[in-house]
């Protein structure tokens, strides 16, 4: 494992344990200004650390207590010395605001750049996998 990944690494674990504890600050400390942000909720599309911040202020908001975010299957790849991309399956979990108990299989993709001596992430992408025959979410079996 090269000192790239080894960063990369550690980055990604404290993105977990910041989202985990909904630590909007320290989350939001781990991304790039310009940062790009794709999730499976409207408006889709989410550019710049406002509004980035606000959609995860709105995923924290929907849970009651902490969320559970393991990670699983992650890979880090770096070719240079200051891009790398990591891809990852999440499973998120917890109770809702509603008192419903859930957990939801999630795709990651996350682009990185080191500036300045600190690896930041510039770009993300979240998507849930669907059923092609019924088009609802599908929820593979236990991994």
């Amino acid at each position: 494992m090269t000192s790239h990944e080894s960063e990369i690494r550690a980055l990604l674990e404290s993105r977990v344990d910041a989202s985990q504890s909904k630590d909007i600050d320290r989350l939001m400390s781990l991304y790039s200004d310009d940062v790009v942000y794709y999730d499976v909720v409207p408006p889709l599309q989410f550019t710049g650390h406002k509004e980035v911040r606000d959609n995860f202020q709105r995923w924290f908001d929907e849970y009651d207590g902490p969320i559970g975010l393991e990670t699983h299957s992650l890979t880090v790849a770096s070719s240079t010395a200051d891009i790398a991309f990591a891809h990852m399956l999440h499973l998120d979990s917890g109770t809702r605001k509603n008192g419903m108990n859930m957990a939801i299989w999630v795709r990651s993709s996350v682009c990185l750049r080191k500036s300045d001596g600190r690896w930041l992430i510039t770009h993300e992408h979240i998507s849930l996998p669907i059923n092609p025959e019924n088009l609802q979410a599908w929820f593979p079996p236990d991994m």
